[in-house]
């Protein structure tokens, strides 16, 4: 089936010059190009749509008030802003309104592989209702302690850009919405940005201050009473540190050590997902696994046809953020499920993740995929020598055992 792509922007040139460099994947892609917003909304009453790619400074109806209205009536569309670098007011009051951020001009092939690449996420949930519900996520919330700290030091007058960016490392919601605001052409960055403490360094104090208290980027989890909310917390971050120190001793180069940090970090971030949009129906899962003694995510499978590890990776994937990552995110279960053949993040992190429930004491039950760990020729150096790491305190991570990740 054929993706359903719509266009719009006032400019007939741009329109025009959509047309001539989208020419080729017109096989693949029904594609609409619409001159106005008002146009656009007629045209959705119409008929469904995977993506939308719009501009921002339009007559009548900007671009903002399209996304918002379309974020309300069809919350399944993708939410592309195409626009100008002068357009920097605009976008800032978008930023809760759209998935990803592109400037004019825009590359032809970039264009396509990043509508490609959000129309292939459609491919993680069947459900409609939980499309609807993912896709109109604007944030993520944070617990509660790290998101007055951030808050409390960006209120500061001597607040300090390394110790936000401490903060925000330490949390999967504040980190997942970063990375997607700093991998947009908004900021302009020559190359994928995976850790948070770089992204902050890059954006800067005054811009971070801006986004933490007049944009309002994050949010704070209000869920009380939630089974094992802080343990998640604990779990997601523990996962980071132990791929981080997986990745160090394979030799990775610095950026794939970053990126298997932050992968660590996100893993898990389908259950913050659940948690705080299915909190009743999150409930029931998390009491079927509990009495049936199946795995969270067979669970998962049972009352919603898909898991939190296809939840978290479909964010992340229409967010923008790096194709390894979300590969990380969706795969961290079942890694040969995955074509890549060579140790990478998502090795780092399947690994962290066994290792993570090991050190607290947790059956293993099929959770490390050695068939996968075979094929890459590391399975039986992998078992014999991996341990979990310590932090500069010398206090191990988990309970501190050696990990010898039996099954």
């Amino acid at each position: 089936m054929k993706k359903k792509i719509l266009f719009v922007d006032d400019e007939p040139n741009v329109l025009d010059g959509l047309r001539r460099v989208l020419r080729g994947v017109r096989p693949e892609w029904e594609m609409e190009f619409c001159p106005s917003a008002q146009h656009a909304l007629e045209i959705l009453e119409g008929k469904p749509f995977d993506v939308m790619v719009t501009d921002m400074r339009m007559p009548g109806m900007d671009g903002c008030e399209l996304l918002e209205k379309v974020k309300a009536l069809h919350p399944q569309v993708v939410r592309i802003i195409l626009s100008g670098h002068s357009d920097r007011d605009l976008i800032l009051s978008s930023l809760g309104l759209a998935h990803q951020f592109l400037s004019k001009p825009c590359d032809g092939e970039a264009l396509k592989a990043i509508v490609s690449r959000a129309c292939a996420m459609r491919e993680l949930l069947e459900d409609q209702s939980l499309v609807e519900i993912v896709s109109s996520i604007d944030s993520l919330p944070s617990l509660p302690t790290l998101y007055k700290e951030v808050i409390e030091e960006a209120n500061s007058e001597d607040g300090s850009l390394e110790r936000i960016g401490e903060i925000i490392s330490k949390d999967a919601g504040m980190s997942a919405k970063l990375l997607q605001l700093v991998n947009s052409a908004f900021f302009g960055l020559a190359a994928k940005v995976t850790s948070t403490v770089r992204a902050v360094n890059l954006i800067g104090l005054e811009t971070i201050k801006a986004l933490v208290l007049s944009v309002k980027i994050f949010s704070e989890f209000d869920r009380p009473g939630m089974p094992s909310v802080s343990t998640l917390w604990d779990h997601s971050l523990l996962t980071g540190m132990i791929a981080r120190s997986i990745a160090t001793q394979e030799d990775l180069a610095q950026n794939q050590i970053d990126e298997a940090f932050t992968a660590g970090l996100l893993h898990d971030v389908g259950k913050l997902i659940l948690l705080d949009k299915l909190p009743g129906k999150y409930r029931e899962i998390i009491a079927l696994s509990g009495e049936t003694e199946c795995t969270l995510w067979e669970a998962e499978q049972t009352a919603l046809s898909t898991t939190h590890a296809h939840v978290g990776a479909y964010l992340m994937g229409i967010w923008g953020l790096s194709g390894s990552m979300v590969e990380a995110i969706a795969y961290h279960h079942f890694p040969g499920k995955c074509l890549n053949t060579v140790f990478s993040t998502l090795t780092a992190v399947h690994l962290a993740d066994c290792a993570e429930h090991d050190s607290r004491g947790e059956s293993n039950r099929d959770r490390l995929d050695i068939g996968y760990l075979e094929k890459l020729g590391i399975s039986e150096r992998i078992q014999e020598s991996l341990t979990v790491p310590r932090d500069s305190s010398g206090k191990a991570l988990g309970d501190g055992r050696k990990n010898t990740f039996c099954r």
